[in-house]
């Protein structure tokens, strides 16, 4: 818990980037060394082009989307295409966190971990194997 927690604030998105770094950092190395080009962003919603684009009537139904072409999909032939990004979406995590009690960090890392699973193209087996490979 930090600080804020501590006095009753939500989180602000400096904890949720903290949190999903730390959970890429416990990442086993194969799969640390796919992911140095890739940009994380915390935002407090998804705009409403994407959330249109996925059919998502209101922000807070989206936590986090992988925005890129899956590491199986690339060609040498992407050159000047924009870096894959993660965004989190801040308030959406935060209303998840408050309906569900799960604690934050799990929940972080949960999202975190099946957005870098589309990645790699992972199975959401392979996502729930990944996610245990980092738990504390």
């Amino acid at each position: 818990m930090n600080g804020q927690e501590a006095l009753g604030t939500a989180p602000d998105a400096e904890t949720i980037e903290r949190i999903a770094r730390d959970t890429i950092a416990r990442l086993p190395a194969p799969f640390r060394a796919h992911l140095g080009d890739i940009v994380l962003i915390v935002e407090e919603f998804a705009d409403d082009e994407t959330l249109a684009a996925l059919g998502l009537d209101h922000p807070l139904d989206l936590t986090g989307l992988y925005h890129g072409r899956p590491i199986g999909e690339k060609s040498s032939l992407d050159s000047g295409a924009l870096p894959d990004r993660i965004h989190l979406y801040r308030r959406a995590i935060l209303d998840e966190w408050v309906e569900t009690d799960v604690r934050l960090d799990d929940l972080v890392r949960h999202v975190t971990i099946h957005e870098i699973g589309h990645h790699f193209g992972l199975s959401d087996d392979d996502m729930h194997a990944l996610e245990d490979a980092v738990a504390d």
